[in-house]
């Protein structure tokens, strides 16, 4: 039952080129930093991620867009990273762009085994093109697919040896559900806690969706836009 694994390297064994994963995170904030840089290390390829960004041109997942590792991205927010923007205005990168929630509800699909839902988001625009839909009570609605992957990225707070998972905040985001949602869960965790440490009221995602965890270390906790008030005179 013990998940706890000695490495990074241990943890990324079976990542293999052409994977799909997904990463948790919001902007930088909640990033599985240390993931993150060993795949880069590990120099896999033609990976296929879905986060709802990649980073900026130098943190987070931009340095596996940088490095030329990453295929196609599933997003919705991509604003922060020029370098995406070359490649995929060059036809490099493949980007699928998705509303918020609809990647959100997308990715809970995939954990839950839904097969689709209708949303009104997106209809009548390029989001909604080649897709099915359908009018319910007088609106149009559009079918969206669910999300899954090989392997899911998450850094979580806290994490007990058995893989039961705390996340802190706003780093919370995307995480709980990826972990449900792919074949292999991968954790990071800020603290490894004792078994029974961890409340089970507490508990954000359960021990059975994790496979590995692996202590994380040397956090940089990257700030995307930083915003302060003037000090008072």
């Amino acid at each position: 039952m013990n998940k706890v694994v000695d490495s990074i390297e241990t943890a990324l064994a079976d990542v293999k080129d052409g994977a799909v994963i997904m990463s948790g995170g919001f902007g930088l904030c909640g990033n599985p930093e240390n993931l993150i840089l060993g795949l880069l290390k590990k120099g896999v390829k033609d990976l296929t991620v879905i986060s709802n960004n990649c980073g900026t041109d130098d943190k987070g997942l931009g340095v596996l867009l940088k490095s030329r590792q990453v295929r196609k991205m599933v997003s919705s927010y991509v604003g922060e990273n020029k370098e995406l923007e070359r490649q995929f205005l060059s036809g490099e990168l493949e980007v699928e762009l998705n509303p918020q929630g609809t990647l959100a509800e997308r990715i809970r699909a995939g954990a839950f085994g839904i097969g689709g839902f209708f949303t009104p988001t997106g209809v009548g625009t390029r989001i909604a093109e080649g897709k099915e839909t359908r009018v319910i009570d007088g609106r149009e609605y559009v079918l969206e697919k669910p999300l899954t992957a090989d392997f899911a990225f998450v850094r979580a707070w806290k994490a007990d040896p058995w893989g039961n998972l705390v996340f802190r905040e706003s780093a919370r985001n995307f995480s709980p559900l990826m972990a449900m949602a792919a074949k292999v869960t991968i954790v990071e965790a800020e603290h490894i806690v004792g078994l029974g440490e961890i409340d089970p009221d507490q508990v954000h995602v359960p021990s059975v969706f994790v496979k590995r965890i692996v202590q994380g270390r040397n956090y940089q906790k990257w700030i995307e836009q930083r915003t302060v008030r003037p000090r008072p005179s």
